[in-house]
């Protein structure tokens, strides 16, 4: 293990917590985000590949990318080599911490093309406009329930047609029983990925109050209801789902 990997593997809840806090995303979690994120969420990687294909067949010349919930830029760079170099990448998140990581990371990475890193809280109004593809990457699940149609019709409205909201999402099954089984799984990838049971159920009550999950079918009638005009699953598992949603030409 390199010596980057060493100082930046997550250890946030690797000890006894007297009174725990809601989840931030502020320097602690930015330093170790990466590897947070690629232990925690299956398939995390693939993930990625898939929305950065996906985005190659939006993406339009004379268009805006948007990332919402950029986090530490990992989309935006893998989408970079997939789309036009002219296309300016947007992204918008509510961590100062988090944005200075991605604007390093960006750097390291060489990004040439025109970009925008913004501090935008997604649960008040956000400024889109002139958008050929959106992600929401795990994001919206983080977005207040009363304040996710306004975020999705401020999205609707600011992508061209013919554009596209890329959605991952962690959500609730259909019924309790395979919510149970599902959540059962997921917590056995976290300790095949070496998460203690301490780590486990700390991060659990920390995400309690701001991590409110949908179903799946709640979460595409929510895009249906906003006006797009297709709506797809192209991956699932579990209690983990990524959508692609079409404004119509």
């Amino acid at each position: 293990m390199s010596e980057f990997n060493k100082s930046h593997k997550d250890k946030v809840f690797d000890g006894k917590i007297l009174k725990t806090e809601d989840f931030k995303f502020d320097s602690t979690v930015a330093n170790v985000f990466d590897d947070m994120v690629n232990r925690s969420v299956p398939f995390y990687g693939e993930m990625q590949r898939m929305m950065a294909e996906q985005a190659a067949d939006y993406a339009k010349i004379g268009t805006d990318v948007y990332d919402l919930g950029c986090a530490t830029g990992t989309t935006l760079i893998g989408i970079n080599t997939a789309v036009d170099k002219s296309i300016r990448f947007i992204g918008l998140d509510d961590s100062p911490k988090m944005l200075e990581k991605c604007r390093k990371k960006l750097t390291k990475a060489k990004f040439k093309r025109p970009f925008e890193l913004r501090t935008v809280d997604l649960n008040k109004a956000v400024d889109i406009s002139n958008a050929s593809v959106v992600i929401l990457c795990l994001t919206l699940q983080f977005v207040r329930p009363i304040y996710r149609e306004r975020l999705l019709n401020n999205i609707y409205k600011g992508l061209n047609k013919g554009g596209a909201l890329i959605l991952i999402e962690k959500i609730l099954a259909e019924d309790a029983t395979s919510n149970r089984d599902f959540i059962k799984y997921y917590y056995n990838h976290k300790r095949r990925n070496q998460y203690s049971e301490m780590e486990i159920s700390q991060k659990r009550e920390a995400l309690e109050n701001i991590l409110i999950p949908y179903k799946l079918s709640e979460n595409m009638t929510l895009l249906e209801k906003t006006g797009f005009d297709h709506c797809e699953v192209f991956f699932k598992w579990y209690n983990f789902s990524g959508l692609i949603a079409v404004k119509g030409v």
